[in-house]
């Protein structure tokens, strides 16, 4: 038998039927069908609380890419004070929820015509190379607007332990630290709006240490590059990295001691930093164990021994929990019958999905009470890359519903 992930906080000490957002699982699939997401927004204002304790003088930024559903969006954007978006598409969902000035636009390969649209509605873009920005600038000098625009850094350094690591190596993200200044003279000169850094070290991570350690070397890099580039920065973003703990022996990262840390960083910070606003940009944290993913029982079989509970979602809503979205050994989102929340474990399944692929796995081997044909299995965590991070077109199965409420 392999080991589950914990239960999110809101939810581990429920028992019997599960119970999300006021309602008892099987009304929400009986309401919507099944496979269904269903989000919590009391949890997510709840983590934005929390941030806001712990970082009282940091703006929070929602980098709507962990999960860009409207009705989402419509809950999340009045609770922060901006929204990090990574394309086109997410763009437009963006400028309908809040100003374009507390929208920031980062990634690699934008095509001109996300540039000019950027350019248009007065966000700001975070540049990620040389070649994109001279693009930007000629895009506003043709379109007759003064171009927003930040300076992503590939910092010299690395977000230890973090699930995802984005900078100390050459990397696709941001400009190499050692030419981020000199790009920033060649913006200024030519007449755009400079509007600061942006570093992005990795994601995913439960390390208190190693994001304090993270977070205040990048308040060294950008106050060096600021010096150099004989410009102080009106904003620098530190990103995020924040993780949740998805499997097994993964501890609850410790925001508030980052938070302390962040404090006495930039309570010494140096004076080029003085008057720089400093924003952190989150989206598992803020999201992932507010949503669960109901899916119904189709069949239960036996093969070789071992016992196969066979549900109606999959990879093609769950890439992640299948174990197919950036993880390299296989483990266990933590799963539950939904009607037999806290029940004693009776009996090893493997739970998987109606796609011709063993790779459609959503649990591997766990441990369960008993379940039939038609008993509704939770998957926890589903907040954050769920749908829009999975291949929801393959075989042509039908969409999850998504509900916020």
């Amino acid at each position: 038998m392999k080991p589950m992930g914990p239960l999110p906080p809101e939810f581990a000490d429920q028992r019997d039927v599960l119970v999300i957002a006021g309602r008892e699982a099987p009304a929400w699939a009986e309401d919507h069908g099944t496979p269904v997401f269903v989000i919590d927004r009391a949890i997510v204002a709840a983590r934005v609380a929390r941030f806001r304790t712990a970082f009282p003088n940091v703006d929070l930024h929602y980098a709507i890419k962990a999960n860009p559903l409207p009705a989402l969006l419509d809950a999340v954007a009045p609770l922060v004070d901006g929204l990090d978006v990574a394309s086109g598409g997410e763009l437009e969902r963006a400028v309908r929820v809040k100003p374009a000035d507390a929208i920031s636009f980062a990634g690699p390969g934008k095509r001109d015509a996300e540039l000019a649209a950027a350019i248009r509605s007065g966000v700001i873009l975070n540049l990620e190379s040389e070649g994109e920005a001279a693009r930007a600038l000629s895009l506003g000098q043709a379109i007759g607007v003064r171009p927003r625009v930040a300076v992503r850094v590939n910092p010299d350094l690395e977000l230890r332990g973090s699930g995802m690591r984005m900078g100390g190596r050459p990397s696709p993200f941001g400009v190499d630290a050692d030419r981020a200044a000199a790009l920033v003279r060649v913006l200024v000169a030519a007449g755009a709006d400079w509007r600061g850094f942006h570093v992005y070290a990795g994601s995913q991570a439960l390390s208190a240490d190693a994001l304090i350690e993270a977070q205040a070397a990048t308040l060294a890099l950008t106050a060096c590059l600021s010096e150099e580039a004989g410009a102080a920065p009106p904003l620098v973003n530190l990103g995020g990295g924040f993780g949740v703990p998805y499997f097994s022996g993964d501890v609850a990262l410790d925001v508030e001691a980052v938070g302390e840390g962040l404090a006495g960083a930039l309570a010494s910070r140096p004076a080029v930093l003085a008057d720089t606003r400093f924003a952190i940009e989150l989206g598992r944290w803020l999201v992932a164990e507010a949503g669960v993913y109901l899916t119904r029982v189709v069949d239960r079989k036996r093969s070789g021994g071992e016992t196969f509970l066979i549900v109606d979602g999959g990879l093609h809503h769950q890439l992640a929990a299948t174990g197919n979205f950036g993880t390299v050994v296989r483990r266990n989102y933590p799963l539950a019958v939904a009607t037999r929340i806290g029940s004693e474990t009776v009996e090893e399944v493997s739970v998987v999905g109606p796609l011709c692929t063993p790779l459609d796995r959503l649990g591997d081997h766990v441990g369960l009470p008993h379940a039939e044909p038609g008993d509704l299995i939770a998957v926890f965590l589903a907040g954050a890359y769920g749908a829009t991070a999975s291949p929801t077109a393959f075989l042509g199965h039908p969409a999850a519903a998504e509900v916020v409420a």
